[in-house]
């Protein structure tokens, strides 16, 4: 460990920073250091900033990481905490995921009605999530669906305000807040979740050994072996920002189960797929892309391009 303060990156909002509390309790508790060994720095991104607009229209989950990646690499900070969910698929490859933290609930909460079947006819559902839009008129295609950004208490301000009937937020978050019973939890294997929601990734620089190591010690190997998994089937569907994916991957007898389901955007076209496969075992996911994009209709097959790779 270097002779100052360790300084770990994260995004401003309310969220980010109990992510980055709970990553520095953990390093803290895990190699006996002081909460002065470890400096938050905060950056408001881009994601941030622009609120207006569907992240899909203005540069996808890279408004997200680029501001902290650039710290990174300029050697700012040593390490940055991100949520699983919002991080590109593929990343620099001098940047590497050096820990994911125990995941906490994956599931969506939805406000405003005890359940999508109770919603009202024709509600309109706050909403910028391709998944969770399309997801939503598959199974309700009277509803609309009204964009809605924001952080957790701008959300929640925008429901009470009248500008939706009902929206979503993921139960994860609410509990890293402290808003324990807001809403009603949706059944993760009804309604299924984003790659990599509820996991907290840790990057650092790929060839700064010391940090990884120190890492390496509160890396949770089932969490990371499920997070990856996951990442690897989006790197194989090649998706974009428009395109909406859902997938639930659990501990069975043989490892991994993966369940996912693709949709077209509109919600009117579902696809489902299942594999098991042992843990860091990335053929599985990989072999579940190409038998749903081997049966994917035109409407949702054009929003996926296949196989994507880091050729950094």
């Amino acid at each position: 460990m270097p002779n100052r303060p360790l300084k770990l990156g994260t995004r401003r909002s309310p969220l980010a920073m109990a992510q980055a509390r709970e990553a520095r309790a953990r390093l803290v508790a895990a190699q006996g250091l002081s909460e002065s060994d470890i400096e938050i720095v905060a950056v408001t991104a881009t994601g941030d900033r622009i609120q207006d607009r569907p992240l899909a229209e203005v540069g996808g989950k890279a408004l997200w990481t680029k501001e902290l990646d650039t710290w990174l690499l300029e050697g700012e900070i040593d390490f940055a905490v991100h949520s699983a969910k919002d991080v590109e698929t593929i990343r620099p490859g001098d940047i590497a995921i050096a820990a994911v933290l125990p995941r906490e609930d994956v599931r969506d909460v939805l406000l405003g009605a005890e359940s999508i079947a109770l919603l009202p006819a024709g509600a309109r559902v706050g909403t910028s999530a391709p998944r969770r839009a399309a997801q939503l008129l598959h199974a309700r295609p009277d509803c609309s669906v009204i964009p809605f950004r924001g952080n957790v208490a701008t959300r929640l301000a925008k429901l009470a305000a009248g500008e939706a009937d009902a929206t979503f937020l993921a139960a994860a978050g609410l509990n890293r807040l402290g808003e324990t019973g807001t809403g009603h939890p949706l059944p993760a294997d009804e309604w299924l979740p984003a790659p990599g929601q509820g996991a907290i990734a840790i990057e650092c620089r790929a060839d700064d050994q010391d940090v990884q190591g120190l890492l390496a010690d509160i890396d949770d190997l089932p969490s990371r072996a499920a997070v990856m998994a996951e990442r690897a089937l989006l790197a194989a569907l090649g998706g974009n920002c428009h395109s909406a994916i859902a997938v639930l991957t659990t501990p069975d007898e043989t490892g991994l189960h993966m369940h996912a389901a693709l949709f077209s955007p509109d919600g009117s076209q579902r696809l489902d797929g299942d594999a098991h496969f042992a843990a860091n075992d990335y053929d599985g996911p990989l072999k579940l892309a190409e038998e749903l994009l081997s049966r994917a209709a035109p409407a949702i097959a054009e929003h996926f391009s296949g196989p994507q790779r880091n050729d950094t």
